[in-house]
């Protein structure tokens, strides 16, 4: 009914005008023709040119609404209604809708552009939301498992009848389990602060070779505890101009994960080589190496390929890595063998 009635305003107030218009203009003509001929036009004359002129254009313009209103039905309100029906199932939550290609056949110009920008978008928020959702369910899970021990320890503690032995092992467990967990937000803080910034001003110009040195040298109680032979060959003089801060997350993790994969009596060894105008760092150790299946999946959030080690981890770190890499400009290669270890090698600009 709504339509019926803008149709018919639409021809009223556009096509009747332009009859009237047509109609006043042919009759002008007349005059003047028939002034120029020497005829005399009768009012009856007049009268019956103005009608035959005005119900043609009538009829005319009769004719151009129909086809316009049918030209809209196909090039503008089918697309429309499939782009309105899709953005209302996408509003009520449902991210796999796509709008078919179909539905812009026939249509103005830039529909199917708008709808390729739909679909476009639609894809995306249907990867973000699954990320959230997986985001959320391995949050929750990790945040279980340390707060069910921390719990159960708890609970064995009230207990008056445990010897000074099982408590203090029971208030080490405790700890142990809250700095996981505080670890575990942390990591959570740092990796949500990296994926919402892109613009990071704090790139100065510094020796990369000290910052290594550095960062390996604050695990020196870890590979001492463990007796874990330790090797470097860096390159004097290197220098880069990236954000220092952010660079120390991926030693940082990259030497936390081979001193930890690293049996007792193994080795891990550091290098830092130019290559052009790239430095490669390179951190290797003589672990339990990653399985080719397992490679592919390590720079997920949360992904942990060697579940014995889950109590030492969060699964967050070489997703950290992956993250500041990309950042910076750089790239990051993985090599490895199952029982004879693994080597990240980083790449980034350096300075000359």
């Amino acid at each position: 009914m709504r339509r019926t009635h803008t149709v018919w305003s639409y021809f009223t107030a556009f096509f009747v005008l332009t009859a009237f218009v047509i109609t006043s203009s042919m009759l002008l003509f007349l005059n003047y023709f028939a002034k120029a001929a020497g005829v005399t036009m009768t009012r009856d004359n007049l009268f019956s040119a103005a009608l035959a002129t005005f119900g043609n254009a009538v009829f005319l313009a009769a004719i151009c609404t129909v086809i316009d209103v049918l030209r809209r039905k196909v090039m503008v309100d089918r697309p429309v209604r499939a782009i309105v029906e899709a953005a209302r199932r996408i509003t009520a939550g449902d991210f796999s809708v796509r709008i078919s290609k179909k539905a812009a056949a026939g249509a103005s110009e830039g529909f199917e552009e708008i709808i390729d920008c739909f679909n476009t978008m639609a894809a995306e928020l249907a990867g973000v939301e699954t990320l959230r959702t997986d985001f959320i369910a391995n949050v929750s899970h990790e945040l279980k498992t340390p707060l069910a021990v921390m719990g159960n320890y708890g609970t064995l503690l009230q207990s008056p009848e445990l010897s000074q032995v099982q408590r203090a092992e029971y208030a080490g467990a405790i700890t142990e389990q809250s700095r996981r967990l505080a670890d575990l937000i942390t990591n959570i803080l740092k990796l949500n602060r990296l994926e919402n910034q892109q613009i990071y001003p704090a790139a100065k110009r510094y020796d990369l070779g000290e910052q290594l040195a550095e960062c390996l040298l604050s695990f020196e109680s870890t590979w001492e505890k463990k007796g874990i032979e330790i090797e470097t060959d860096i390159e004097e003089g290197v220098t880069v101009q990236s954000d220092g801060e952010l660079l120390a997350l991926v030693w940082n993790n990259l030497f936390s994960n081979a001193l930890k994969f690293t049996e007792a009596g193994g080795k891990v060894t550091v290098t830092l080589k130019t290559e052009g105008e790239l430095a490669a760092v390179r951190v290797a150790d003589t672990g339990c190496g990653i399985s080719k299946e397992t490679g592919k999946h390590i720079f997920e959030k949360f992904y942990q390929g060697d579940t014995s080690h889950a109590t030492q981890g969060n699964g967050l770190g070489l997703a950290l890595v992956k993250r500041v890499v990309d950042i910076v400009g750089g790239e990051i290669f993985v090599e490895s063998e199952v029982g004879r270890g693994s080597a990240f090698t980083v790449k980034i600009r350096r300075e000359r």
